[in-house]
């Protein structure tokens, strides 16, 4: 089984969990275009036609957005 994947990642946003109201808290970072990067499969929690939802650091999630075809990207991780 490979250990990673290589994607072309963009804009994110980070989930640091909820405030005392359960609102939750995030980070949202903009960035110009995409960047190639190598992504831990067993870091991937779930995948959509637009982002791919990883976990992070200290319980936190981050959303990415990805340049490649959801069914490109379901058919790399169908293939491990």
């Amino acid at each position: 089984m490979k250990d990673f994947i290589e994607l072309s990642l963009g804009s994110f946003m980070i989930s640091h969990g909820y405030d005392e109201h359960n609102k939750e808290i995030e980070e949202h970072i903009k960035v110009n275009g995409f960047a190639k990067k190598l992504v831990a499969v067993n870091r991937i929690k779930s995948l959509s036609e637009k982002y791919i939802l990883t976990d992070y650091v200290d319980g936190r999630w981050i959303y990415w957005e990805y340049e490649e075809a959801y069914t490109v990207v379901k058919e790399k991780l169908e293939s491990l």
